[in-house]
């Protein structure tokens, strides 16, 4: 036990660094909280109104949930993505600069180094989730205690394991200015194609879906991962769920564990 206080040690300050440098970033603040209020005040608000739609030719609400109320859970997720991806910057700033060269060759394994920087990415993650819990009211949305509690943790479970992706991205790029537009081009998609800011309704069948969407998208949002992370979520914030919940909570915790070990093969290489 003796022997492990100074690795734990190791990993607090890691850690601790991490946080630091997130809290300093203004840049990176000021988008966990102007992002949210884009979604909501502007996409949220401007297409609330027409949260409808007409299925064999019956025009009705497509869920019991204003569009707001739909989108929040969405919202939450597309900050935590944005976070803790973007977060591998600051490891290739480490790379670059040579920090990560002598932090790796201390008596510190290169696990609790690795460890230490994800969770520092995904507290700092898990806190621009929790930023947009503060508008909740906004959104109409009411929270108990225990749904928060439930929501922090499954948000710090999510940031875990994107953080660990932005990692493995991170070893594939070796500039600031390609990991940015690189990291774009995966956020995005799997934000947009995971059924984040359109429903699928789930009171009609697949044959019925694909007369109401293309084929090759319906095909897109059941093989996209962040489909039932964001329905996970949604479930726990709004008791609302169009998958069942423990497909989420199961490719969480997958991606957890398999990115966090594919992350180390790369890590420091």
């Amino acid at each position: 036990m003796n022997s492990f206080l100074p690795i734990l040690r190791g990993i607090h300050g890691v850690w601790l660094r991490e946080i630091m440098r997130a809290t300093r970033d203004k840049g990176q603040l000021l988008g966990g909280v102007s992002r949210p209020l884009i979604w909501l005040l502007i996409l949220g608000v401007g297409l609330n109104p027409y949260f409808r739609g007409e299925v064999f030719g019956e025009v009705r609400l497509v869920l019991p949930y204003s569009y707001l109320q739909f989108l929040f859970p969405a919202v939450i997720v597309l900050n935590i993505m944005y976070t803790s991806i973007q977060f591998a910057v600051s490891v290739i700033w480490d790379r670059e600069f040579g920090f990560l060269r002598e932090i790796l060759v201390s008596p510190m394994p290169r696990w609790a180094v690795l460890l230490g920087k994800v969770l520092g990415g995904a507290t700092a993650a898990t806190g621009h989730g929790t930023l947009v819990l503060i508008l909740a009211r906004f959104a109409d949305v009411t929270l108990t205690a225990p749904q928060v509690a439930q929501a922090i943790a499954y948000m710090f479970a999510l940031s875990f394991a994107l953080t660990c992706f932005g990692v493995v991205l991170a070893g594939k790029v070796r500039s600031f200015e390609g990991f940015g537009v690189f990291s774009n081009t995966v956020i995005l998609p799997l934000y947009f194609a995971s059924s984040s800011v359109f429903p699928l309704d789930p009171s009609l069948t697949r044959t019925q879906l694909v007369a109401s969407y293309p084929e090759w998208l319906i095909m897109l949002i059941y093989a996209n991962p962040i489909t039932y992370a964001v329905d996970a979520l949604r479930g726990i914030l709004i008791n609302f769920n169009q998958f069942p919940p423990q497909i989420g909570f199961g490719l969480v915790g997958i991606g957890m564990i398999g990115f966090f070990l594919w992350a180390l093969r790369s890590f420091g290489r």
